[in-house]
């Protein structure tokens, strides 16, 4: 099946064992990965959050996304995800294009954005609702100069088996890949919990994917399986896009008893897939992230080179 035929046929009548499988990313070059941080790493301060108005935490004055970019300039930062949920929600094209004209200003790069999606619904209003806000954003993250999206597969309903729950994420990531292709914007489908909670699913539906725009967001932090490490092994060659979590969660831990996170054992991973792209701070404890991202930041400029 060529790619004309592919995009011409309903994708509701292809299943995943017809699709054709793509391999792990063939970089050439050696492994190199430039530094970046999260937005949701300050989501108690900024003014937005998922279209609600928030009081931000202490007494600092409430952030917008463009105060984030700032942040990202003064702390020699390359690269900002500017993640949705913390956009204004009467959020146009002219205040998208001042954010990309401020990080180009501020010699920041717009190295991704995230959406709150869910892609395991039964086909119908709900899940057409989905798609057409995972489109929306497709759109913003081009206008914006980004290349990346991280996007959700979810937790499937109770009456929904898990064969038809990776059928419909499966063809669902596809129709948005398919808009993605368009604009030049990956999606990063990201080991998020639900259906990929552990790697064998999220394979899957990654080398199902007939799009050179498809791949995953890599989480370090999000397998709480018996050997989270191992687990980033199996997904690290099909990464577009990395974020550090500060500590990973093994299975039967209780919650509060996750241990650090093994930067470099990270690394060593990431270097042994020869992956190339961001490396981006999520942080998400509760501490104050005005203090301890920079202290962060600080000991991973060394470990990158």
């Amino acid at each position: 099946m060529n790619r004309r035929h592919f995009l011409t046929t309903s994708l509701g009548a292809l299943s995943v064992s017809t699709l054709p499988a793509i391999e792990p990313i063939n970089r050439p070059g050696k492994s190199r990965m430039m530094l970046g941080v999260a937005a949701y790493s300050f989501r108690e301060y900024f003014q937005w959050s998922r279209d609600k108005e928030q009081k931000p935490k202490g007494d600092r004055k409430p952030w917008s996304i463009l105060d984030f970019v700032d942040w990202c300039g003064d702390n020699n930062v390359p690269g900002a995800e500017v993640t949705s949920y913390f956009f204004p929600p009467n959020c146009d094209e002219a205040f998208l294009l001042e954010l990309r004209r401020r990080a180009y200003l501020r010699g920041v790069q717009l190295c991704g954005t995230a959406v709150g999606n869910t892609f395991v619904l039964p086909k119908g209003p709900k899940l057409d609702e989905q798609i057409a806000y995972t489109k929306k954003w497709i759109d913003n993250a081009a206008i914006m100069g980004c290349s990346h999206i991280r996007v959700f597969a979810g937790a499937k309903p109770k009456d929904m088996s898990d064969e038809d729950a990776v059928k419909i994420c499966t063809e669902t990531y596809q129709h948005c890949l398919d808009y993605a292709a368009t604009k030049g914007v990956f999606l990063g489908l990201e080991n998020h919990g639900g259906i990929v909670a552990e790697p064998d699913n999220l394979v899957t539906m990654i080398k199902a994917a007939n799009s050179p725009w498809a791949g995953i967001n890599l989480d370090s932090g999000n397998f709480h399986t018996e050997d989270p490490y191992a687990d980033l092994a199996k997904i690290a060659p099909y990464a577009v896009n990395v974020q550090l979590k500060m500590e990973i969660s093994r299975k039967g831990a209780k919650k509060g008893e996750g241990e650090p996170s093994d930067v470099k054992r990270v690394l060593q991973i990431m270097r042994d897939a020869n992956y190339q792209g961001w490396f981006t701070l999520e942080y998400e404890k509760t501490d104050d992230p005005f203090v301890e991202v920079p202290k962060i930041l600080d000991m991973l400029r060394p470990l990158l080179g």
